[in-house]
C-alpha cells in the first residue's frame, strides 16, 4: 500500500470529512471515447471469427460435391471468378477486408503493465535525516544548511522518502562515511532496477526472453558496460534483444523512451506466433543518486540535493494484436517538443561550480522556459485529443484577434474609434473536456501549482501528483507511473473508470517537454 504520512493532509478526502465526486454527464463520456480505438482493440478477434465462418460457408456450399469437386470448386473461385460466392460468403469477405484495413492503419500499442520501485525501509529519510546527512559532511556553510532547509519545508516531499544506503549510511559517521564510489552506485542501480523489472514481467505474464526491445532512461549515471547490459545479463535476455540507453535527457526523459519503444515496434517487420508482425518492448526508468550529491555551496546547485529521490519504473508494451483483449491501456498520442534557445539549453546544467565540485545548476529561467515548451507542447496535442467545441473556440478567437490587430492598424489615426475595438486574447482550452486524469511531473510543489492554476485544474486532477511528491518525493522521470499507479489504485475522488483518457506531461533538460495520452 501507499505510504502516506499522518501529519499531512490526505489529498483523498476532502475537507470536513466529505469526499469530492468528480461527476462528468453520460453524454460527456460518450464523447470523450475514441470509438475506433475501442473497436480497434476487438478487431483480430472479429476477423479471426469470419475467416472461420468464412471457412465452414465455403465447405457448406460445396458439401454436395465430392472432395475433388470441393477443391477444385474452391480454387476456381477463389482465382477465376468471385462472382459464385453466395452473398453470405461475399460479405463474410467483406467484413475481412475492412477488418484487415482499419487493424493496418491502426498498428496499436498497448501497455500490458507497469511497476515501480518500493524502497525497503533502511533507506527511508525524514526532513531532519537528510539535512543530519548533509550537516555531517562538513562542506556547507550554515547559510547552505539554512537554505536547504527552507527548501525541503517548502517542497511537498514527505517524511519517509528514499535515498540510496551510499549516503543514508552518513547519518551517523563521519565526513568520510559516505560512498560515492562507481561500486555503490552500480549497486543501487541493480536494486532499483532489477526489482522492477521483475515484477513488470511478472504482472504481463512475461518471461524476458520474450522481450523483443529494451530501453532505458537515466540521465545522470551512464556506466560501462550500459544498463541494458547489466539487464539482459541478470535476467538472461535473448541475444538478439535490441536494446538502446538512453541518459542525460531529464525528467522527461521516459515518455521519450516510450515514444522511441513505440516506433520500434510499430515499424519491426520480423513475423511472431501472436497473429502479425508484433513484439514487446520493456522500458525502464530511473534516477540513480549515489554519485550526484552535490557538495559545494552555491545555490543554484543545491536544489538537486533536497528534490530528488530514489525511484524507478518498468513498463512493458506490446503491439501484438491479440494482447489488446488484455492490456491495461492503449497509447493513443506522444508528442515532444524541444527548446532550441541558449535559455532552455542551459537552464538544467551539468557542470562545475567555482571551487571545481560538481553538480546539476537550476537557472533561474527554468520556470519561464517551462512554461513557454509546455504551451508548444499542448498546442501540439490539441488537435489529437481536444473535441471540436473546443477547437472552434480557439480558432474563432484566432481569428477574432487577427482581425481586431487589422483594424487597429488601419484606423490608427482614429483615436475615438480605437477604443471601440476589443482586446481579443487567443481562447485557452480546457483540456478537462478532453482528458480525465492527469499525471503532472512531480518536479515540486511550485510546479504543481502552477499548472493547476494555468490549465485551471481540479485539487483531485493535481491530486496523483501531489501524493506521489509526498510520498516518494521528486523520483525524476519515473514520477508520472508512481501518479498512474496512485490514480489506478487509491484515488477515491476521481476514481479511475474503462474508456477514461490519461495525460501524461513531464519536463526535462535541453530543455523538453513530453506528453502522451492513454
Amino acid at each position: 500500500m501507499q505510504r502516506e504520512n499522518s501529519e499531512e493532509p490526505d489529498l483523498s478526502e476532502a475537507e470536513n470529512g466529505i469526499k469530492s465526486e468528480y461527476r462528468v454527464r453520460l453524454n460527456g463520456i460518450l464523447g470523450l471515447m475514441t470509438w475506433t480505438h475501442v473497436l480497434a482493440v476487438y478487431v483480430p478477434h472479429i476477423i479471426l471469427a469470419a475467416m472461420i465462418a468464412l471457412a465452414i460457408q465455403v465447405i457448406h456450399q460445396y458439401s454436395i460435391a465430392g472432395i475433388q469437386e470441393t477443391i477444385m470448386g474452391i480454387l476456381d473461385v477463389l482465382f477465376v471468378s468471385l462472382l459464385t460466392f453466395s452473398p453470405a460468403i461475399r460479405a463474410t469477405i467483406m467484413v475481412l477486408v475492412v477488418g484487415w484495413v482499419i487493424v493496418r492503419m491502426d498498428n496499436p500499442v498497448y501497455l500490458m503493465s507497469f511497476a515501480t520501485f518500493k524502497a525497503p525501509e533502511s533507506w527511508l529519510c525524514s526532513h531532519d535525516d537528510i539535512m543530519a546527512i548533509m550537516a555531517n559532511r562538513e562542506t556547507f556553510t550554515d547559510e547552505s544548511l539554512t537554505f536547504m532547509r527552507r527548501i525541503l519545508s517548502k517542497s511537498g516531499t514527505g517524511q519517509e522518502t528514499a535515498w540510496p544506503p551510499g549516503l543514508t549510511q552518513g547519518l551517523t559517521g563521519p565526513k568520510s562515511s559516505i560512498d560515492t564510489s562507481m561500486e555503490k552506485s552500480r549497486e543501487e542501480a541493480e536494486t532499483v532496477i532489477f526489482d522492477i523489472v521483475e515484477k513488470a514481467l511478472k504482472a504481463a505474464h512475461l518471461r524476458p526472453k520474450d522481450i523483443d526491445f529494451l530501453v532505458i532512461n537515466c540521465s545522470l549515471f551512464s556506466p560501462t558496460p550500459s544498463l541494458c547490459a547489466m539487464v539482459i545479463n541478470h535476467f538472461g535476455m535473448r541475444s538478439d534483444c535490441e536494446s538502446f540507453n538512453l541518459s542525460g535527457m531529464g525528467c522527461s526523459a521516459s515518455l521519450i523512451a516510450v515514444s522511441l519503444a513505440k516506433r520500434l515496434l510499430q515499424t519491426r517487420k520480423r513475423p511472431n506466433m501472436s497473429f502479425g508482425h508484433g513484439g514487446l518492448a520493456l522500458v525502464v526508468s530511473t534516477e540513480i543518486i549515489t554519485p550526484n550529491l552535490y557538495q559545494s555551496n552555491e545555490r543554484k546547485f543545491l536544489l538537486q540535493n533536497t528534490l530528488f529521490r530514489c525511484g524507478g519504473a518498468a513498463i512493458v508494451l506490446s503491439n501484438r494484436w491479440l494482447d489488446g483483449r488484455r492490456a491495461w491501456y492503449k497509447l493513443l498520442h506522444t508528442v515532444r517538443v524541444q527548446g532550441t534557445d541558449k535559455k532552455s539549453y542551459e537552464c538544467v546544467f551539468e557542470t562545475e561550480d567555482a571551487s571545481g565540485e560538481r553538480g546539476v545548476a537550476l537557472s533561474k529561467d527554468i520556470v519561464t522556459v517551462a512554461g513557454k515548451c509546455m504551451e508548444k507542447n499542448l498546442t501540439m496535442l490539441g488537435p489529437y485529443v481536444l473535441p471540436m467545441s473546443e477547437l472552434t473556440k480557439v480558432l474563432s478567437s484566432v481569428v477574432a484577434r487577427m482581425i481586431c490587430k487589422s483594424l487597429n492598424s488601419g484606423l490608427s489615426r482614429h483615436e475615438h474609434l480605437l477604443k471601440l475595438i476589443p482586446n481579443v486574447k487567443v481562447y485557452v482550452p480546457d483540456f478537462k473536456a478532453a482528458v480525465d486524469h492527469f499525471c503532472i511531473h512531480a518536479g515540486g510543489r511550485a510546479v504543481i501549482d502552477g499548472i493547476e492554476k494555468n490549465m485551471k485544474l481540479e485539487p483531485h486532477h493535481t491530486e496523483p501528483s501531489r501524493m506521489a511528491l509526498l510520498n516518494y518525493g521528486n523520483t525524476s522521470s519515473s514520477s508520472i507511473w508512481y501518479e498512474l499507479e496512485y490514480i489506478q489504485y487509491h484515488q477515491k475522488t476521481n476514481s479511475l473508470k474503462k474508456g477514461d483518457r490519461i495525460l501524461q506531461v513531464a519536463f526535462g533538460s535541453g530543455f523538453k517537454c513530453t506528453s502522451a495520452v492513454w
